[in-house]
């Protein structure tokens, strides 16, 4: 990463995620920014606007570097991870 706030090798996803979204699994992408500061500009502008005032603590900004893998782990299905659990 070079510059703190420039993105200059990263940059700042902006995300929005209900409460009641306990496990996250609908997340909104709302944008991508080369600055937080531009996130947060952006997290200004929504946050009075229908839905969103409802769930203002919704909002997620993460930093990610680029030309790097995020998830590495790969990754197993709904049914793989429930196969060892029986039907009620």
């Amino acid at each position: 990463m070079v510059d703190r706030d420039t993105g200059a090798d990263r940059v700042h996803v902006l995300h929005h995620v209900r409460k009641e979204d306990e496990y996250a699994d609908y997340p909104k992408l709302i944008g991508v920014y080369r600055s937080r500061a531009a996130a947060e500009l952006a997290i200004e502008r929504l946050k009075d606007r229908p839905g969103f005032k409802d769930h203002p603590a919704g909002f997620q900004v993460s930093a990610y570097e680029l030309d790097k893998d995020h998830w590495e782990e790969g990754f197993i299905s709904w049914d793989e991870a429930n196969a060892d659990f029986p039907d009620p």
